[in-house]
């Protein structure tokens, strides 16, 4: 009988693995970008083309599921969650213009899937730190 137990605690541990690795670890579709949405390319106020659907926002510096200024309907639940800078309107916790360094947490993660540096968002890039 112990073996049984052993043998479906595998069973269970490797079919949720597979589930994980093919869900992409429960990330939906649309907070992977992949909503019409998502799926289209806006241009800035300069003419530059920034296209979404991709893993992560160049023109914000954030991983595009938490991209609020991407995607408007992840708003109320930064702010329900008090972070919300008003005087820039995005999330405080995004907000690279009071706090610039709020953006090496974000570039961590960037750095650890791809293995290089991020490109700095235009606010931070502006500055003379690209």
């Amino acid at each position: 009988m112990k073996w049984m137990s052993r043998f479906s605690s595998l069973v269970v541990g490797f079919v949720a693995i597979t589930a994980l690795t093919l869900t992409g670890c429960g990330t939906s579709q649309t907070a992977m970008g992949d909503s019409d949405e998502h799926s289209e390319v806006d241009h800035d106020d300069h003419g530059d083309e920034h296209v979404h659907g991709e893993w992560w926002c160049v023109e914000h510096g954030v991983p595009e599921e938490v991209c609020a200024r991407c995607d408007s309907s992840l708003i109320a639940d930064f702010k329900a969650a008090d972070d919300w800078c008003e005087d820039h309107n995005r999330p405080d916790s995004q907000c690279f213009v009071c706090t610039p360094e709020l953006f090496d947490k974000f570039a961590a993660r960037y750095k650890a899937k791809y293995g290089e540096d991020p490109p700095k968002p235009e606010e931070l890039a502006k500055d003379g730190d690209s």
